[in-house]
């Protein structure tokens, strides 16, 4: 009995002990299960994230084309400078850089009309801002907005606050021309009347000079002219006069400055000019102010002294506004930033794109490449101006005289195009004053008028 009852206890033993180490067993592999998943996670988690960084990397370096078209090509060298810096700092980007000048509007639309938009194109600033609206991007949150100067950033606005363009420099519009040659036919101060002008002029021409360099082929020259006279007819209100230009209410004849005083001083440069005006461009005026042929420059500003100033270092350069009349108080030097560049909103690298455009106003590099490469005037805030004398005295003229009014940017280059080419028909001959007045007033109207 007792033999019995002792396999019997030790059977319950052994049974709860195989029942026990069952159940340890289950905990032990469901343990081995949680620990297995929590790895094969961990490794998927790891192996995601590497393919992420991976993926990063390789869109980071995958080759890049932006098309930037724009005006300007007296930049050309400094932007290809630009443009060769950035390589360096992005190699996979390749900027497609096209420029040209006098056929700029033209070529631009016809781009835009075949589905074509350049990533970075560019317009004149103030009102032809809304003319490409459609096309452009809203900068207003990106970083070269914050950067920029407030003058700069107001011409540059639409819809309010947005910001649809940046500009590659700040301008001085005016007459730049040669000291010593003034000097030398004994002109002794830059003349601030028209009397006075005229008087120079006939002693340039004696002293063996030709007192002026026009650039006439060019239509661009006009409106860099046109708008200090625009500012001598109406000067508390440029834009005022040009809206009613367009509204069809204001006639040229009704102001003395444009139907007579401009028209005197284009009739001027013709006399004392180049012997073939209309085939005179920006290069041969430049050509003409550095070799000493020319001593005066019509429709040009900062932007020439550099070039002048390859051909002759020694130059002595002088800066003024245009002689309107008999009143020497509307002699005045215009500053502003007449010119826009813009990023196609529906450019297929537009992030790309956007990365650019604000290291060109941010980085250390872009800040100092408008004064160190290209000699303009920087528009963006804290940026040392460059070394030159048309930058030096216009500063100087702003200073003691005040500034005309940046008149180029209340019209579209629709219509500065449109009339440039009705100014180089009236220089050709084949229209009088009277119709190329009426052409510009039918124009403003036609072209401008919304």
């Amino acid at each position: 009995m007792k033999k019995k009852l002792l396999c019997v206890f030790l059977c319950v033993a052994m049974l709860s002990t195989l029942l026990v180490g069952c159940k340890k067993t289950d905990t032990d592999l469901d343990k081995g299960t949680t620990d297995q998943t929590e790895t094969t996670d961990q490794t998927k988690t790891t192996d995601q994230t590497e393919t992420t960084d991976q993926t990063k990397d390789e869109t980071s370096n995958k080759p890049v084309e932006i098309y930037m078209f724009i005006t300007s090509p007296e930049y050309a060298d400094a932007i290809n400078t630009l443009i060769a810096a950035y390589k360096e700092v992005k190699p996979n980007v390749t900027i497609n850089y096209e420029t040209t000048q006098n056929d700029y509007p033209t070529l631009l639309k016809a781009k835009l009309n075949s589905g074509e938009t350049p990533d970075i194109f560019s317009s004149t600033s103030g009102k032809e801002i809304g003319v490409y609206l459609d096309y452009s991007k809203d900068l207003s949150d990106q970083p070269l907005a914050d950067a920029m100067t407030d003058p700069v950033k107001e011409v540059m606005k639409a819809n309010g606050e947005e910001v649809h363009g940046f500009s590659i420099k700040g301008n001085f519009f005016g007459i730049v021309y040669n000291k010593a040659i003034l000097k030398e036919a004994g002109v002794t101060a830059f003349p601030q009347t028209f009397t006075d002008l005229e008087s120079a002029c006939e002693k340039i021409k004696k002293a063996g000079y030709t007192p002026f360099t026009t650039g006439y082929a060019e239509w661009w020259v006009f409106k860099h002219a046109f708008q200090h006279f625009l500012y001598a007819a109406q000067p508390e209100d440029v834009e005022g006069l040009v809206k009613s230009f367009v509204a069809g209410k204001a006639k040229i004849k009704d102001y003395p400055e444009l139907y007579n005083d401009f028209f005197n001083f284009i009739d001027l440069t013709i006399k004392y000019g180049d012997q073939k005006p209309l085939e005179t461009d920006l290069s041969a005026e430049v050509a003409a102010l550095g070799s000493g042929k020319s001593a005066m420059v019509v429709g040009q500003g900062a932007w020439i002294e550099a070039d002048v100033l390859k051909i002759d270092p020694e130059i002595q350069i002088g800066f003024d506004g245009y002689p309107i009349n008999e009143d020497a108080s509307v002699c005045k030097v215009i500053a502003g930033s007449d010119q826009a560049l813009r990023v196609n909103k529906d450019s297929a690298v537009l992030s790309d794109v956007l990365d650019f455009c604000n290291w060109w106003y941010t980085s250390d590099y872009g800040k100092s490449w408008f004064s160190e490469v290209a000699g303009v005037i920087p528009p963006i805030s804290g940026a040392t101006a460059p070394d030159f004398e048309v930058i030096k005295q216009g500063n100087a003229l702003v200073d003691s005289e005040g500034a005309g009014t940046l008149g180029v940017v209340y019209s579209t280059d629709s219509f500065h195009q449109a009339f440039g080419e009705i100014m180089q028909a009236y220089i050709a001959g084949t229209i009088d004053k009277d119709e190329a007045c009426t052409q510009i007033e039918t124009k403003w109207v036609e072209l401008e008028a919304k």
